[in-house]
Protein backbone atom coordinates (compact mmCIF):
# COMPACT_ATOMS: atom_id res chain seq x y z
CA UNK A 1 0.00 0.00 0.00
CA UNK A 2 1.23 3.35 -1.14
CA UNK A 3 1.54 5.90 1.89
CA UNK A 4 1.15 9.76 1.33
CA UNK A 5 2.31 11.74 4.07
CA UNK A 6 0.28 15.06 4.67
CA UNK A 7 1.59 16.07 8.05
CA UNK A 8 3.54 18.99 6.12
CA UNK A 9 4.49 20.51 2.78
CA UNK A 10 8.21 19.88 4.39
CA UNK A 11 7.42 16.07 3.19
CA UNK A 12 8.20 17.26 0.04
CA UNK A 13 10.66 14.78 -2.13
CA UNK A 14 13.03 17.00 -5.12
CA UNK A 15 11.80 16.29 -8.67
CA UNK A 16 14.06 14.50 -11.32
CA UNK A 17 14.40 17.76 -12.80
CA UNK A 18 15.90 18.86 -9.72
CA UNK A 19 18.28 15.58 -9.00
CA UNK A 20 19.69 16.15 -12.20
CA UNK A 21 20.45 20.04 -12.45
CA UNK A 22 21.84 18.93 -9.27
CA UNK A 23 24.42 16.06 -10.57
CA UNK A 24 25.13 18.56 -13.20
CA UNK A 25 25.57 22.20 -11.73
CA UNK A 26 28.56 24.41 -12.06
CA UNK A 27 30.41 24.35 -8.48
CA UNK A 28 32.74 27.16 -6.87
CA UNK A 29 33.76 27.97 -3.60
CA UNK A 30 30.63 30.00 -2.16
CA UNK A 31 32.39 31.33 0.97
CA UNK A 32 34.62 33.21 -1.45
CA UNK A 33 30.96 34.29 -3.90
CA UNK A 34 32.75 31.71 -6.64
CA UNK A 35 29.98 29.16 -6.71
CA UNK A 36 28.20 30.04 -10.13
CA UNK A 37 25.08 28.06 -9.31
CA UNK A 38 24.62 29.80 -5.95
CA UNK A 39 25.22 33.32 -7.51
CA UNK A 40 22.57 32.95 -10.40
CA UNK A 41 19.89 31.18 -7.73
CA UNK A 42 20.43 34.75 -5.36
CA UNK A 43 20.18 36.84 -8.23
CA UNK A 44 16.95 35.25 -9.22
CA UNK A 45 15.48 35.39 -6.07
CA UNK A 46 16.22 39.06 -5.21
CA UNK A 47 15.08 39.81 -8.88
CA UNK A 48 12.18 37.87 -8.66
CA UNK A 49 11.09 39.74 -5.01
CA UNK A 50 12.06 43.31 -6.01
CA UNK A 51 14.94 43.69 -3.41
CA UNK A 52 18.75 44.18 -4.48
CA UNK A 53 20.38 41.07 -3.44
CA UNK A 54 19.93 37.88 -1.72
CA UNK A 55 21.74 35.18 0.32
CA UNK A 56 20.89 31.69 -0.01
CA UNK A 57 21.01 29.92 3.83
CA UNK A 58 20.21 26.21 5.11
CA UNK A 59 16.96 27.33 6.77
CA UNK A 60 14.12 29.38 7.04
CA UNK A 61 14.85 29.70 10.96
CA UNK A 62 18.49 30.46 10.20
CA UNK A 63 17.00 33.58 7.35
CA UNK A 64 14.85 34.88 10.48
CA UNK A 65 18.08 34.91 12.67
CA UNK A 66 20.33 36.46 10.25
CA UNK A 67 17.34 38.73 9.25
CA UNK A 68 16.61 39.83 13.34
CA UNK A 69 20.73 40.33 13.80
CA UNK A 70 21.06 42.57 10.67
CA UNK A 71 18.05 44.58 11.68
CA UNK A 72 18.80 45.53 15.24
CA UNK A 73 20.72 46.16 18.55
CA UNK A 74 20.92 44.14 21.05
CA UNK A 75 18.07 45.03 23.74
CA UNK A 76 16.36 46.15 21.03
CA UNK A 77 12.33 44.94 20.56
CA UNK A 78 10.79 43.09 17.70
CA UNK A 79 6.51 43.40 17.34
CA UNK A 80 5.93 40.28 15.58
CA UNK A 81 2.35 38.35 16.11
CA UNK A 82 1.49 36.00 19.33
CA UNK A 83 0.70 33.40 16.51
CA UNK A 84 3.90 33.61 14.27
CA UNK A 85 6.55 31.28 14.11
CA UNK A 86 8.90 33.23 15.50
CA UNK A 87 7.09 33.65 18.88
CA UNK A 88 6.14 30.18 18.70
CA UNK A 89 9.11 28.18 17.97
CA UNK A 90 12.13 30.52 17.43
CA UNK A 91 12.36 32.34 21.00
CA UNK A 92 15.75 30.76 21.55
CA UNK A 93 17.09 31.53 18.38
CA UNK A 94 16.05 35.81 19.11
CA UNK A 95 17.39 35.39 22.31
CA UNK A 96 21.07 34.74 20.76
CA UNK A 97 20.27 37.81 18.78
CA UNK A 98 19.92 39.62 21.95
CA UNK A 99 15.99 40.61 21.08
CA UNK A 100 13.23 40.94 22.99
CA UNK A 101 10.32 39.62 20.92
CA UNK A 102 6.95 41.37 21.80
CA UNK A 103 4.18 39.30 20.61
CA UNK A 104 0.86 41.28 19.55
CA UNK A 105 -2.15 39.33 19.16
CA UNK A 106 -2.71 37.73 15.63
CA UNK A 107 -6.33 37.34 14.45
CA UNK A 108 -7.97 34.57 12.85
CA UNK A 109 -6.93 35.83 9.25
CA UNK A 110 -2.74 35.67 10.36
CA UNK A 111 -3.31 39.89 10.63
CA UNK A 112 -2.22 42.16 13.62
CA UNK A 113 -4.63 44.97 14.11
CA UNK A 114 -2.76 48.21 11.91
CA UNK A 115 -4.35 50.03 15.95
CA UNK A 116 -2.59 47.60 17.51
CA UNK A 117 0.67 47.73 16.03
CA UNK A 118 0.74 51.62 16.58
CA UNK A 119 -0.13 51.66 19.88
CA UNK A 120 2.23 49.02 20.72
CA UNK A 121 5.10 51.04 19.36
CA UNK A 122 4.36 54.19 21.01
CA UNK A 123 3.89 52.33 24.21
CA UNK A 124 6.96 50.91 23.87
CA UNK A 125 8.63 54.10 23.29
CA UNK A 126 6.80 55.60 25.92
CA UNK A 127 8.61 53.37 27.91
CA UNK A 128 12.22 54.06 26.88
CA UNK A 129 12.14 51.16 25.00
CA UNK A 130 13.73 50.68 21.64
CA UNK A 131 11.31 49.27 18.94
CA UNK A 132 13.29 48.52 15.86
CA UNK A 133 11.21 45.38 13.63
CA UNK A 134 8.07 44.15 12.71
CA UNK A 135 7.83 40.85 11.90
CA UNK A 136 5.01 39.73 9.61
CA UNK A 137 4.37 36.18 8.43
CA UNK A 138 2.89 35.42 4.82
CA UNK A 139 1.36 32.72 4.57
CA UNK A 140 0.37 32.15 8.45
CA UNK A 141 1.20 29.05 9.73
CA UNK A 142 -0.67 28.80 12.73
CA UNK A 143 -3.41 30.78 11.39
CA UNK A 144 -4.72 28.10 8.56
CA UNK A 145 -2.57 29.16 6.27
CA UNK A 146 -4.18 32.55 5.80
CA UNK A 147 -2.46 34.90 3.29
CA UNK A 148 -1.77 38.97 4.03
CA UNK A 149 -2.47 40.97 1.17
CA UNK A 150 -0.45 43.26 -0.59
CA UNK A 151 -2.74 46.18 1.24
CA UNK A 152 -2.41 45.32 4.42
CA UNK A 153 0.92 44.66 4.33
CA UNK A 154 2.02 48.02 2.90
CA UNK A 155 -0.18 49.58 5.42
CA UNK A 156 1.94 47.65 8.33
CA UNK A 157 4.96 48.26 6.50
CA UNK A 158 3.70 52.13 6.36
CA UNK A 159 3.13 52.27 10.21
CA UNK A 160 6.14 50.99 11.16
CA UNK A 161 8.31 52.78 8.83
CA UNK A 162 6.61 56.19 9.94
CA UNK A 163 8.53 55.37 13.31
CA UNK A 164 11.79 54.15 12.44
CA UNK A 165 10.74 50.33 12.40
CA UNK A 166 12.27 48.24 9.36
CA UNK A 167 9.96 45.47 8.38
CA UNK A 168 10.72 41.61 7.75
CA UNK A 169 8.81 39.19 6.36
CA UNK A 170 8.92 35.81 7.43
CA UNK A 171 7.81 34.43 3.58
CA UNK A 172 8.48 30.70 3.98
CA UNK A 173 5.51 29.97 2.15
CA UNK A 174 5.07 33.52 0.13
CA UNK A 175 4.58 32.18 -2.74
CA UNK A 176 1.55 29.84 -1.74
CA UNK A 177 0.07 33.60 -0.98
CA UNK A 178 1.12 35.11 -4.24
CA UNK A 179 -0.44 32.19 -5.91
CA UNK A 180 -3.73 32.14 -3.88
CA UNK A 181 -4.16 36.11 -4.49
CA UNK A 182 -3.37 35.46 -8.25
CA UNK A 183 -0.62 38.35 -7.50
CA UNK A 184 3.00 38.85 -8.62
CA UNK A 185 4.87 38.10 -5.29
CA UNK A 186 6.84 41.21 -5.70
CA UNK A 187 3.86 42.93 -4.81
CA UNK A 188 3.56 41.02 -1.40
CA UNK A 189 7.55 41.44 -0.73
CA UNK A 190 7.67 45.33 -1.96
CA UNK A 191 6.73 47.25 1.16
CA UNK A 192 8.88 44.88 3.50
CA UNK A 193 12.44 45.97 4.29
CA UNK A 194 13.60 42.09 4.27
CA UNK A 195 12.12 38.80 3.00
CA UNK A 196 12.87 35.33 3.30
CA UNK A 197 11.04 32.31 1.58
CA UNK A 198 11.78 28.34 1.84
CA UNK A 199 12.83 26.27 -1.02
CA UNK A 200 11.92 23.18 0.68
CA UNK A 201 8.24 22.91 1.23
CA UNK A 202 6.42 23.28 -1.51
CA UNK A 203 8.79 24.31 -3.76
CA UNK A 204 9.87 20.79 -3.15
CA UNK A 205 13.65 21.36 -3.01
CA UNK A 206 15.92 18.86 -0.42
CA UNK A 207 16.65 22.02 1.33
CA UNK A 208 17.24 25.93 1.31
CA UNK A 209 15.94 29.45 2.10
CA UNK A 210 17.03 32.82 0.41
CA UNK A 211 16.96 36.05 2.36
CA UNK A 212 16.45 39.21 0.31
CA UNK A 213 17.00 42.57 0.89
CA UNK A 214 19.34 45.37 0.61
CA UNK A 215 23.21 45.05 -0.61
CA UNK A 216 24.27 46.69 2.73
CA UNK A 217 21.54 44.59 4.58
CA UNK A 218 22.75 40.74 2.72
CA UNK A 219 26.29 41.87 3.06
CA UNK A 220 25.79 42.32 6.86
CA UNK A 221 23.58 38.54 6.99
CA UNK A 222 26.47 37.12 5.13
CA UNK A 223 28.75 38.11 7.44
CA UNK A 224 26.47 36.98 10.39
CA UNK A 225 25.87 33.58 8.88
CA UNK A 226 29.74 32.77 8.58
CA UNK A 227 29.82 34.08 12.50
CA UNK A 228 26.85 31.42 12.75
CA UNK A 229 28.82 28.55 10.32
CA UNK A 230 26.36 28.76 8.30
CA UNK A 231 28.50 29.33 5.28
CA UNK A 232 28.53 26.79 2.61
CA UNK A 233 31.36 25.41 0.34
CA UNK A 234 30.18 23.57 -3.05
CA UNK A 235 27.01 25.02 -2.44
CA UNK A 236 25.94 25.04 -5.97
CA UNK A 237 24.53 21.33 -5.81
CA UNK A 238 21.39 22.58 -3.13
CA UNK A 239 21.10 26.12 -5.13
CA UNK A 240 20.66 23.81 -8.75
CA UNK A 241 17.46 22.26 -6.99
CA UNK A 242 16.64 26.08 -5.93
CA UNK A 243 16.88 27.22 -9.66
CA UNK A 244 14.14 24.15 -10.88
CA UNK A 245 11.50 25.39 -7.78
CA UNK A 246 11.61 29.08 -8.76
CA UNK A 247 11.54 28.14 -12.49
CA UNK A 248 9.25 25.63 -12.52
CA UNK A 249 7.41 25.10 -9.19
CA UNK A 250 5.48 27.95 -8.40
CA UNK A 251 2.82 27.90 -10.60
CA UNK A 252 1.81 24.34 -9.43
CA UNK A 253 1.75 25.37 -5.96
CA UNK A 254 -2.22 26.32 -7.04
CA UNK A 255 -2.57 22.24 -7.21
CA UNK A 256 -1.56 21.58 -3.79
CA UNK A 257 -4.24 24.53 -3.18
CA UNK A 258 -7.02 22.74 -5.34
CA UNK A 259 -5.90 19.22 -3.32
CA UNK A 260 -6.08 20.59 0.26
CA UNK A 261 -9.36 22.41 -0.45
CA UNK A 262 -10.62 18.81 -2.00
CA UNK A 263 -8.98 17.33 1.02
CA UNK A 264 -10.80 19.60 3.43
CA UNK A 265 -13.83 19.13 1.49
CA UNK A 266 -14.58 15.16 1.90
CA UNK A 267 -13.11 15.31 5.70
CA UNK A 268 -15.89 17.59 6.49
CA UNK A 269 -18.32 15.01 5.04
CA UNK A 270 -16.96 12.47 7.55
CA UNK A 271 -19.07 12.08 11.13
CA UNK A 272 -17.21 13.69 14.00
CA UNK A 273 -15.04 15.34 12.19
CA UNK A 274 -15.76 19.12 12.16
CA UNK A 275 -13.73 21.19 9.54
CA UNK A 276 -14.83 24.48 7.33
CA UNK A 277 -13.45 23.84 3.65
CA UNK A 278 -14.46 27.21 3.08
CA UNK A 279 -11.58 28.19 5.13
CA UNK A 280 -8.93 26.50 3.06
CA UNK A 281 -7.05 29.41 1.16
CA UNK A 282 -3.65 27.53 0.84
CA UNK A 283 -2.11 24.31 1.05
CA UNK A 284 -2.54 24.10 4.80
Amino acid sequence: MKKIDLRSDTKTLPTDAMRKAMYEAELGDDESGEDPTVNSLEELAARMLGKESALLTASGMMSNLLAVLASIERGDEIITGSLSHINEIEKGETVFAGAIIRPVRNEPDGTIELSRIEATIRARNSRGRNVSLLCLENTHNYCDGNVLTADYTAAAADIAHRHGLRVHIDGARIFNAAVALNVPVIELAGPADSVCFCLSKGLSCPVGSLLCGTKAFIADARRWRKILGGQMRQAGIVAAAGMVGLTMMVDRLADDHANARKLALGLSRIPGIRIQPENVRTNI
